[in-house]
């Protein structure tokens, strides 16, 4: 899973860390504003940090079968609706065989709010042919809306909508702490950061990520409704 009251952008920038201080602002989550100075010009969020040439590499299991995935900032950027956005490409494979390649684009605003502004996803088969773009969304089409992603400051029991597009992609989170301990080949920490994620799309499933300082993402799993497990091994170019 990358994954209501409605509340812009614009005033969450304009409330700065009152809003996040708020559980109602961090359980909203809408569109946000074209106006392009209201947002960074790079996602430097300590929680989720995405400097270009940075590249991630996980290890861990899908549907019961050794999996791996990497995760690239790219140089360039990508403008959606008027913001201009950080391109990020994920390459997930099974057994060695590319199974997915995804492209997400995410902005910072001037708050710190890391937003989510959609993705190209494409599953392919044996023969590295495209099958399925299930789950693919931008904001501004079709409805689909901008969310956030991670807070600026995020606090336990805050959250909100990561994502929408109805029926396709409605991805949502909940802070649960702030001093989790996670333990993987490339990170280690007392207080890392634990949110779940869940969807009304598959209600029997229930996610854990972590995150730790600096880092960003460092493990997510399944904890309800499968066994999904993907751990970070080693960051390179940051």
């Amino acid at each position: 899973m990358k994954r209501m009251l409605v509340l812009t952008a614009t005033a969450l920038a304009a409330s700065g860390c009152a809003a996040q201080s708020s559980g109602a602002a961090q359980r909203a989550a809408g569109t946000a504003p074209a106006a392009q100075a209201r947002f960074a010009s790079q996602v430097d969020n300590p929680w989720f940090p995405l400097k270009p040439g940075t590249v991630y590499r996980y290890r861990g299991s899908k549907d019961g079968q050794p999996s791996n995935e990497v995760f690239t900032v790219a140089h360039g950027t990508q403008v959606i609706r008027g913001v201009r956005c950080t391109v990020v490409h994920d390459l997930l494979y099974i057994r060695g065989r590319l199974h997915e390649r995804t492209t997400d684009w995410y902005a910072q605003d001037a708050s710190g709010n890391v937003w989510y502004y959609g993705e190209a996803t494409a599953e392919l088969n044996a023969r590295g042919r495209v099958i399925s773009r299930a789950g693919s969304w931008r904001a501004g089409v079709n409805g689909a809306r901008a969310g956030i992603y991670m807070p600026g400051n995020p606090r336990p029991g805050h959250g909100g909508r990561q994502e929408f597009y109805r029926g396709h992609a409605e991805d949502q989170f909940t802070v649960v702490s702030l001093s989790a301990r996670v333990h993987t080949a490339a990170a280690s920490s007392s207080h890392a950061l634990l949110t779940k994620e869940f969807t009304r799309l598959e209600p029997g499933v229930l996610d854990h990520k972590y995150y730790v300082r600096g880092i960003g993402t460092v493990l997510e799993q399944t904890v309800r409704g499968g066994s999904e497990r993907n751990e970070l091994v080693s960051v390179t170019g940051a």
